[in-house]
């Protein structure tokens, strides 16, 4: 049997091969990991408004208010009387309110009347450059999330 009839790989073909996958993998990981917290952005804002008109409808339904309290010292969220949600440590929060401005600190809460009207401002949410807004209009009632 001849040397030439041997067919393989040998051992340094198989090590750089391994080193090429390992490098593949960390880079993907690396930009998987930075995706992660971007998407509790999302989620996030999902979320609030989804409780916002949650609030609203029922509040129509009932014929009696609604309240969603956001307080920004604890990093919750919910309507009043039920369960409260967390908001994730890395994403920063506070609410533009259309008459004292800015608040950071404290509980705010959003108001829903029986005609679907809503008090309140819009829930800003940040996560590194990345603002998401949650706007409501006091009139119609209506919940808009904006990037």
């Amino acid at each position: 049997m001849k040397e030439s009839d041997h067919r393989g790989f040998t051992l340094l073909e198989l090590i750089i091969v391994i080193v090429i996958i390992v490098l593949v993998l960390g880079m993907s990981t690396l930009f998987f990991a930075s995706t992660i917290p971007a998407a509790k952005l999302h989620g996030l804002s999902r979320e609030i408004s989804s409780i916002l008109k949650q609030a609203r409808i029922t509040a129509q339904n009932k014929g009696e208010k609604q309240t969603v309290i956001i307080d920004l010292d604890s990093r919750t969220y919910g309507i009043e009387g039920k369960d409260a949600k967390n908001i994730p440590p890395e994403i920063f929060t506070r609410v533009i309110d259309p008459f004292s401005g800015t608040v950071s600190q404290g509980k705010y809460s959003f108001i829903f009347h029986e005609t679907g009207g809503i008090e309140g401002g819009t829930i800003l949410l940040t996560y590194n450059k990345k603002t998401l807004s949650i706007e409501t209009d006091p009139i119609v009632g209506s919940i808009v999330v904006k990037q």
